[in-house]
């Protein structure tokens, strides 16, 4: 029983080294689950590529990043703040971001010589120090060590470019120092290198892990099927069947993730009539799951179980117990069994 990450590891790799060799100052973003791949497995392929420092996080994922083999320097992309106490900063290659004056001064006097990013407030209004706060931020460094400042672009931003020149010129205004960006197109990017002199390291997680899809796929295995006939209550919650056919047992439930996806809005009119009619589909009782059974992708049962998923098929749709089918994850938030390496399709 498994649901399998299958790669081609080679064409992957090539897609790594040329996305390095193509973007300045590239800093590989390694948090959460990996991208799908873990943590240890990420931090022992940056290992290979020709960089110097990667981001994580939270504080608690450098250890694993570590265990994975990374030696280099590791940004905790999360601000600090005194809550979070001093555990695990005593790592020479640790940088912390920093994004508040009151976290700055407690920060100094718990650890005065740690290295430190300082974040500007972008039209994320996530974190950050205003414009105004900057001067007065890099007055109260201290002893800490400025490496730089970070400035986190929303994906949907209109005018990046300009927010991010805009935002970096003030910083450099206070303080002539190295600017750590993301979400930028690289046209721009290379364009706001070149005004500061080569002086940008840029984050890249997605684009950087996941940006080849078509070397990699996600495979569940069909564990049983079973024929049903029109009438026949199914599943943990007895659901009738309208029609006969068969249930497909099929490894992945939520604990890999399936079914389970970010909030979005409807940002197109294309995009709203699908969600107008999967939410009749669900009215009705039916739910699309992410399994592709005979060429097409198939309903579920009922909302999946934590391992496994009960897939409907019509009598025209046929699958043998042991075949591979493919499911449509979304890999920020997959938990896969294992990684098949050197795969072929």
């Amino acid at each position: 029983m498994s649901l399998t990450l299958q790669l081609k590891s080679s064409e992957w790799r090539e897609h790594l080294a040329r996305t390095a060799a193509d973007v300045p100052g590239l800093v590989p973003v390694v948090k959460g689950n990996g991208y799908g791949f873990g943590l240890e497995r990420l931090a022992r392929e940056a290992v290979d590529l020709p960089v110097d420092c990667m981001a994580v996080g939270t504080l608690p994922e450098v250890a694993r990043v570590r265990d994975g083999g990374w030696g280099g320097d590791v940004v905790v992309l999360t601000p600090w703040c005194a809550a979070d106490g001093v555990a695990g900063l005593d790592d020479p290659g640790l940088i912390l971001t920093v994004a508040r004056g009151e976290d700055l001064t407690a920060l100094r006097a718990a650890r005065p010589k740690a290295r430190v990013i300082l974040e500007l407030l972008t039209s994320m209004r996530r974190h950050g120090l205003g414009l105004a706060e900057l001067n007065a931020a890099f007055a109260d460094l201290g002893e800490l060590r400025h490496e730089g400042w970070t400035i986190h672009l929303p994906i949907a931003g209109q005018n990046a470019f300009e927010e991010a020149r805009i935002l970096a010129a003030a910083a450099q205004e206070v303080a002539p120092s190295v600017l750590w960006l993301s979400h930028l197109p690289m046209a721009d990017l290379k364009v706001l290198d070149a005004l500061h002199n080569g002086q940008t390291r840029y984050r890249m997680g997605t684009g950087l892990w996941l940006g080849a899809p078509s070397t990699r796929r996600t495979m569940a295995r069909v564990l049983d099927v079973h024929h049903v006939r029109r009438g026949d209550r199914i599943g943990y919650w007895q659901h009738l069947m309208p029609t006969a056919g068969s249930v497909a047992v099929i490894s992945g439930g939520t604990a890999h993730g399936v079914a389970l996806s970010a909030p979005t809005a409807g940002s197109s009119v294309k995009q709203r009539l699908t969600s107008l009619v999967t939410g009749s589909m669900e009215a009705m009782g039916f739910a699309l799951s992410p399994f592709t059974v005979d060429g097409r992708k198939r309903f579920f049962v009922e909302p999946p179980h934590m391992q496994s998923s009960l897939i409907f098929l019509p009598v025209t749709a046929h699958v043998r117990i042991g075949e591979m089918v493919p499911v449509e994850l979304r890999l920020t938030t997959a938990t896969v069994d294992r990684i098949e390496d050197d795969c072929s399709w």
